[in-house]
C-alpha cells in the first residue's frame, strides 16, 4: 500500500538526448495555431459585446400603422 522510501534516492549521472529543433513549419503552425485561437476569442468578444452591454435607454417601443389612425 505505501511505498518505503529509498534512503539515498536515485541520482542518474547520464543526461537525456537533447530535444530536436522544431522545423519551420512546425514553428509556422504553431503560431498560425495560436493566432487563430485569439482571432476566434476577439470576433467572439466583439460579437457578443452587443448581447452583454446593458442600454440605458429604454428600446424603441413599436407601434403599428393601424393604431396612429385613431
Amino acid at each position: 500500500m505505501f511505498r518505503r522510501r529509498e534512503p539515498d534516492p536515485f541520482r542518474s549521472n547520464v543526461a537525456p538526448p537533447p530535444r530536436e529543433r522544431s522545423s519551420a513549419g512546425q514553428i509556422a503552425g504553431r503560431c498560425l495555431f495560436g493566432l487563430t485561437l485569439a482571432a476566434g476569442i476577439a470576433g467572439a468578444l466583439i460579437l457578443g459585446m452587443p448581447a452583454l452591454s446593458q442600454d440605458p435607454s429604454p428600446a424603441q417601443t413599436q407601434h403599428s400603422v393601424a393604431s396612429d389612425g385613431r
